[in-house]
């Protein structure tokens, strides 16, 4: 859905029609099969608190201009900081330059799958209150307040407080006649409180489950996308439960996981397992490959039959949603796993063509207009139980002995996505279908297809959220991207359970 406000007007004032011209006709007569101008703008700024006091208040911003061209299968790419339609023509050449330069060592020619062409269009994400038109002491206050509430509990010795907030526009033309304009809002907003044992010389923190989101102001200034005043007026007694809490017992353990959680999870284990460069070895130099290869596609079965996973780049304030991506590419929705099969990949247009696909689905995305574009993960979700609205209780109830996981915290993966061990905020011990107090020290460890096999249930439509991070690493030189994963809560058998409190004293 497109939001009802309009793109900034002093980005609409760049010369934005001129500098396409000037670079596009350059790589036309250069001979390009292929041209791209992209101009990138990203605002951010960082505000950071220690118990109540203000440790920063930082904005950036990040504006150019760049070309892509594809001359005889190659790729050439080249980027300036300055907006002239002169500094566009330049741009251009250094780019042809770039690609003749490279064609006798490519072995790989670059070939992409059609699309349609967009012109003229312009998409906006959904937000109610640009965060960057708020007065910096304003968010400020309201941070500053929250931290003095939680400081005036009992048992809580330090806050921490922090938003970083990114406004990112973009314009993009090529030869083919697409012109797209696009701007969109994102936000993560979180506390954690700190308590002290100083006899016995150690700490607990526990910190907000508020998600980063595609949203405005308006998330982290009231309660109605996410209820800030009950978690605030809950953490202090949940930390000191945690600090109380007994140690796990290691073992094959049921667990039910929360959403807060279990998104990581996904992230880690299916959203870069099913990238299709690191299954073909394309990326494997950062983070690795992934185990999931074409061979598997259509048959690995990734998990139990009530595993249904999708992609999508249209999600309502979803992190990675966009109208349409760094290729030009209009974005939607499509299947990673259903019934547990392995069924698709994420793919941009020259990999698109690479699996035999038609059109590519629309991961392409550089985080600045001085890097090449990447093939980038969408928002990754998996589905609710769509027959029945089947609760968290209700998982829980499910299960005799076992533990409950709220969420996110370390995490660790193999470099093909396979073997792994996740932890979390919150742990608490099931008993015969009820929760039955907290527990310390839970690491949950396993194979992805192991774990995911093990999923027994999944919650309905009610439990479902979506969680994500700002900082998803790829590639050299290194880019960040900005992702969520939904999912509703979820049951698992069998899982093995470590006590990470033994395992750091080992």
């Amino acid at each position: 859905m497109d939001s009802p406000r309009d793109v900034d007007a002093d980005f609409l004032a760049l010369p934005l029609s001129a500098l396409a011209d000037a670079a596009l006709s350059i790589a036309r007569a250069g001979g390009a099969s292929h041209a791209d101008l992209r101009v990138h703008r990203l605002a951010d700024q960082s505000l950071r608190l220690r118990d109540g006091v203000v440790q920063s208040a930082v904005d950036g911003s990040d504006l150019g201009l760049a070309v892509r061209v594809v001359v005889d299968g190659t790729w050439g790419f080249a980027s300036h900081a300055e907006l002239t339609p002169d500094s566009a023509a330049a741009t251009a050449r250094a780019a042809l330059d770039v690609a003749r330069a490279l064609r006798a060592l490519n072995r790989d020619r670059v070939e992409l799958a059609d699309e349609p062409v967009h012109p003229g269009v312009t998409w906006v994400s959904e937000y109610t209150v640009d965060p960057f038109a708020v007065a910096t002491a304003d968010k400020l206050a309201l941070l500053t307040e929250r931290s003095r509430l939680l400081l005036a509990a009992p048992g809580v010795h330090h806050v921490t407080a922090s938003c970083l907030q990114v406004k990112e526009q973009v314009f993009y033309a090529d030869l083919a006649g697409s012109s797209i304009t696009q701007q969109r809002v994102r936000l993560h907003p979180e506390l954690e409180a700190v308590t002290v044992d100083r006899d016995a010389g150690s700490f607990e923190s526990m910190r907000t489950l508020a998600p980063p989101v595609g949203r405005g102001w308006e998330y982290v200034a009231t309660d109605e996308t996410w209820d800030w005043t009950g978690e605030l007026a809950e953490l202090p007694d949940l930390l000191a439960e945690k600090s109380r809490a007994p140690s796990v017992r290691p073992g094959a353990t049921d667990l039910v996981i929360d959403p807060t959680n279990l998104w990581l999870t996904i992230h880690e284990s299916i959203g870069h397992a099913t990238e299709y460069d690191r299954a073909i070895g394309y990326e494997s130099a950062y983070a690795g490959t992934s185990f999931a290869t074409p061979d598997l596609l259509g048959s690995l079965r990734y998990g139990s039959d009530v595993m249904h996973v999708t992609a999508d780049r249209t999600a309502p304030h979803g992190l990675a949603t966009v109208g349409y991506d760094d290729d030009g590419v209009a974005t939607g929705a499509w299947d990673l796993v259903r019934d547990g099969v392995f069924v698709d990949y994420q793919l941009d247009r020259a990999f698109a063509t690479k699996l035999g696909r038609p059109r590519s689905n629309g991961c392409s995305y550089a985080d600045s207009a001085h890097h090449v574009p990447l093939q980038r993960m969408a928002n990754v979700s998996l589905q609710p139980d769509p027959h029945t609205d089947r609760s968290t209780a209700d998982l829980i109830a499910g299960v005799d002995d076992g533990i409950y996981v709220v969420g996110d915290r370390a995490w660790s993966i193999d470099m093909q996505r396979y073997n792994f061990q996740f932890t979390g905020q919150r742990f608490y011990r099931i008993r015969g279908g009820v929760l039955d107090g907290q527990l310390r020290g839970v690491a949950y460890q396993a194979t992805t297809t192991d774990f995911w096999g093990s999923m027994d249930a999944v919650g309905g439509p009610s439990t479902w959220q979506l969680g994500g991070a700002f900082n998803c690493g790829k590639a050299q030189p290194g880019q960040v991207a900005a992702v969520s994963h939904g999912c509703p809560s979820a049951r698992f058998r069998g899982v093995t359970v470590l006590d990470t409190d033994q395992e750091a004293r080992a």
